[in-house]
């Protein structure tokens, strides 16, 4: 989309350090009436002062030709709930209430109001530039809409870059090679929930506008989560409870502020299963004519091949919005609909009994019992799929490192920070630098801030990747280790992969 500043010919960093899943977005004012609402996002949370001395000690350590990759999910735009004062575009009821919308004019105020929210943030990474250093950011899920020109525009013009620093900074549409040893994704194009889409022609038109396909994953955040200001986005446990905890923090918690949580779910599910596929099925917006300059332009960013980009394009999962009942499961639609038949029938059953001879309501209750045991049965037998994301890497991973020649791969996406060894290969997870909290009062961090940096060791040689722990202040190393599992679907998963990998590189 927008043209790159890189000059030709430019080597290639002996040092490279990856962090991904930073998840920058507005600060939510403090309610006095609701102090615990969204408090993962208040500012006294921010990470902009941790990541500002990071970078710092970074640059203690590495020499100028070193490059930051923050890979994806640097910005959160799905969070953001900011509206104009007197907006230039139409505002829909959804968006006053859930966000506004992926299109350009849109995306670009978001982008304003992130920045202005996190001057550290942007001093930070100015700093880096400004010290001859170069940036990267590789576009992930929660920020597919810096695809926009005017997007990235207002990104450049915050750093306020002189023209001759203006060419260390690139964004990536999907992925990165850097030093032509080590792959850089986000890992969004594995899970069928979040994937972009189409990362060389992400837009879609819908009622003669323009607007970024947003994934499903990502509206489900927008529509639902921006709603349920009591659960963390970025932490598992903060939605899987046991049933008693559950009931215990919902009595306790949501009760008092938001007692038609219920509600809220059901409506917000209903408008992002609908809205999930009206928009997957839109087709791209794509110009024959520029099919393959744009592979061109998005090769030269990520300092591959145009063939190379074809290749990981074709690597990415099927999205999961063309199975409309796997979309309903994963917003538990289906369980909804499941008891809601469950109750209609037990009412039904009693209805046509009175037709012969008349019976108590309360058989309905008796009916209602017999049914809810099949219904409890199929529940807890539906099994969410959206932890397959790093599986299906593992599956794909022979073919990734085949066409790009690259040692490693460094992703995020999933907040689980790892540094796992495959026969002949490695694959690091950087986790995440987001505001992760096991408790609604954000007092029990959830997770490291972590990062990957790959170097060249002491003695020469090929570059050599860790993953380190950002400790404010000091770095710690995370040993390395073998995907977990005895035997488990992962460890096969992994075993495979790496006999692959030998095999390819013993010819």
């Amino acid at each position: 989309m927008s043209p790159s500043h890189e000059p030709p010919g430019e080597a290639c960093a002996t040092h490279t350090v990856v962090v991904s899943d930073l998840h920058v977005t507005d600060a939510q004012p403090v309610l006095p009436d609701k102090p615990l609402w969204k408090r993962y996002k208040q500012r006294d949370l921010f990470i902009d002062d941790s990541f500002e001395r990071f970078l710092a000690a970074l640059r203690e350590e590495l020499p100028e030709d070193a490059e930051l990759v923050l890979d994806g999910d640097v910005f959160d735009f799905d969070s953001v709930m900011a509206i104009p004062e007197d907006p230039p575009f139409p505002v829909s009821w959804l968006e006053r209430r859930r966000g506004l919308g992926a299109e350009e004019a849109k995306s670009r105020f978001k982008m304003r109001r992130i920045l202005a929210d996190h001057p550290v943030f942007v001093r930070a990474l100015r700093d880096w530039v400004m010290s001859g250093r170069r940036l990267v950011l590789v576009i992930g899920n929660h920020d597919v809409e810096l695809h926009w020109r005017g997007v990235r525009t207002e990104l450049y013009e915050a750093l306020d870059l002189p023209p001759e620093r203006r060419g260390a900074v690139r964004v990536c549409a999907f992925f990165y090679l850097s030093c032509g040893d080590t792959l850089i994704e986000h890992g969004n194009q594995y899970d069928s929930y979040c994937l972009c889409d189409d990362p060389l022609f992400p837009t879609i038109r819908w009622r003669g506008t323009e607007r970024v396909r947003v994934p499903f994953g990502n509206l489900a955040e927008r529509f639902m989560l921006n709603g349920m200001g009591l659960f963390n986005p970025h932490v598992d446990s903060s939605f899987i409870k046991p049933p008693l905890e559950y009931l215990r923090f919902f009595f306790k918690t949501v009760l008092p502020i938001q007692p038609l949580l219920g509600w809220t779910w059901l409506w917000t599910a209903v408008v992002t299963f609908f809205t999930s596929l009206r928009e997957g099925f839109l087709p791209a917006v794509r110009d024959p004519r520029r099919i393959e300059d744009r592979v061109a332009e998005v090769a030269r960013d990520a300092r591959a091949t145009p063939a190379t980009v074809r290749a990981l394009h074709a690597l990415k999962v099927h999205p999961a919005i063309f199975s409309p009942w796997r979309v309903a499961r994963e917003l538990w639609l289906d369980r909804a609909l499941a008891l809601a038949l469950v109750v209609y029938g037990s009412f039904q059953v009693v209805t046509v009994l009175n037709v012969f001879h008349r019976v108590s309501p309360w058989w309905a209750l008796a009916i209602f019992l017999v049914l809810l045991p099949p219904f409890l049965l199929y529940a807890r037998s539906v099994r969410s799929t959206n932890d397959q994301t790093e599986r299906n890497l593992l599956e794909r991973l022979p073919v990734a490192l085949e066409v790009t020649g690259a040692r490693r791969v460094v992703i995020g996406h999933t907040h689980h920070e790892h540094h796992w060894l495959l026969d002949g290969a490695e694959l690091l997870n950087t986790g995440t630098w987001s505001p992760a909290y096991e408790d609604v009062a954000c007092t029990v961090p959830v997770g490291r801030k972590c990062f990957a940096w790959i170097r060249p060791p002491e003695g020469g040689g090929p570059r050599e990747a860790g993953l380190w722990e950002w400790r404010d202040p000091g770095f710690a190393r995370i040993e390395p280790t073998r995907p977990p599992g005895e035997e488990g679907v992962l460890q096969r998963v992994a075993r495979n992969a790496g006999a692959l990998i030998r095999k390819g590189r013993d010819g």
